[in-house]
């Protein structure tokens, strides 16, 4: 469905990569001109995203819409596939709201290679709504890989000191889990080729989410306990990894403190978006059997995170880490409320997505904006800024309250 019928999806997920590419032909050294062009991009591509809400039809939000859709491999039935609903309308508005602002956080605070980080960056912006809106698996999982690739950089090149490490535990961590997801992938690919072939020889396969799932619903493909268990697993570990849900967390603490400010306020505000968004679509919607089955083991770990991730965040010094170990706290919420399996819980997380997303991205612009005055996160060295800066002050109390306002 595409009331428009013009390719707008796809316009909103290819253009800033566009851009980002256009990007390398500026010269190196003219950093003005590259922040001017990647805000211009970032800032035209959120634009034309406010076309979806405006536009998106409520009374049908369980209904694919904006769908673009093209014969990518017809031999295996793979095509090129993106469409929005109601679960990732506003994932791909916030994300398109929040690169804008990075842009502009990065005017003082970036000024080593800036071209090529801006470029990195509207690279990232094109992996992570592509994995939102994308309707077919293999081109979710190119997306999902993809936004691996601009994130390590980001932190391996302009992070803090131990940003080498920090840049390979993430891509070690979630590179694990998603190997494991392509494994479930084929898995599902084959067995649903071979369930639907068996009356339809003409059958190619597919990997459209939405069809898999129809055939399911129609009885046409059936999993047995096992195997839809043994999926299940794999998509959900890749997923967990990104929430990131306890005990995948460990990755996340060093990849907020080593990235540059930028980085930090992306992972927090959509990177970690990703895992929950996957285990509403792909979890609960293509396995519900095995998401019933283990709903009560992933709901205890959740807890533990919610507990764990608050305890660690209040014996922090370090503001970075502070916001870190909150996050873990916070995306337990998210899932807790996602395995809680009823219309009530997936609602309330997919709104606390929203929330999270943005009181988090702010409260690392507000860290950001006093390491780069002080050249300190310690909360030890900070004291009296009401003071001295007291709209600043005003501005974090209040993204002080939503943050703990996500917990209720």
């Amino acid at each position: 469905m595409n009331a428009l019928n013009v390719p707008l999806l796809s316009a909103i997920v290819w253009l800033p990569a566009l851009g980002g590419l256009m990007m390398l032909l500026l010269p190196r050294a003219n950093d003005r001109l590259a922040r001017q062009a990647a805000l211009a991009t970032s800032s035209i591509v959120f634009l034309i995203s406010l076309v979806l809400p405006f536009t998106f039809r409520a009374d049908l939000a369980q209904t694919m819409q904006f769908v673009d859709q093209a014969p990518w491999l017809p031999s295996l039935g793979i095509n090129y596939a993106v469409a929005i609903d109601g679960i990732n309308l506003w994932l791909v508005v916030l994300t398109t709201f929040l690169t804008p602002i990075v842009v502009l956080s990065t005017w003082d605070s970036v000024h080593k290679d800036v071209r090529n980080f801006l470029s990195l960056l509207l690279l990232l912006e094109t992996a992570m709504i592509g994995v939102f809106v994308a309707q077919d698996l293999l081109l979710f999982y190119i997306f999902w890989e993809f936004t691996l690739i601009p994130m390590t950089f980001l932190i391996g090149i302009w992070g803090g000191g131990n940003r080498v490490y920090a840049a390979r535990k993430f891509f070690l961590y979630t590179f694990a889990g998603s190997v494991l997801m392509l494994l479930g992938i084929i898995g599902l690919y084959v067995l649903h080729r071979g369930a639907v072939g068996t009356s339809d020889p003409s059958f190619a396969g597919t990997m459209n989410v939405n069809t898999i799932i129809a055939d399911m619903r129609a009885g046409r493909f059936t999993l047995d306990a096992t195997m839809e268990r043994l999926l299940f697993g794999a998509f959900f570990l890749a997923f967990a990894v990104k929430v990131p849900l306890w005990p995948f967390h460990t990755w996340l603490p060093d990849a907020h403190v080593e990235a540059p400010t930028a980085g930090s306020v992306i992972l927090a505000g959509v990177l970690l978006k990703l895992g929950s968004y996957g285990m509403i679509r792909y979890n609960l919607m293509l396995f519900p059997e095995a998401s019933r089955w283990a709903a009560p083991a992933v709901a205890i770990l959740a807890i533990i995170g919610i507990i764990y991730g608050a305890a660690v965040a209040f014996a922090q010094n370090d503001m970075k880490k502070l916001v870190a170990y909150s996050s873990v706290s916070h995306m337990g919420f998210i899932v807790l409320g996602i395995f809680a399996l009823n219309a009530e819980g997936i609602t309330g997380a997919i709104l606390q997505m929203i929330n999270h997303g943005i009181s988090t991205s702010a409260l690392f612009l507000i860290v950001g904006v006093l390491y780069e005055r002080r050249h300190t996160r310690e909360l030890s060295e900070y004291g009296g800024l009401w003071k001295v800066m007291p709209v600043y002050a005003g501005i974090t109390l209040l993204v002080a309250l939503s943050s703990a306002g996500c917990r209720d």
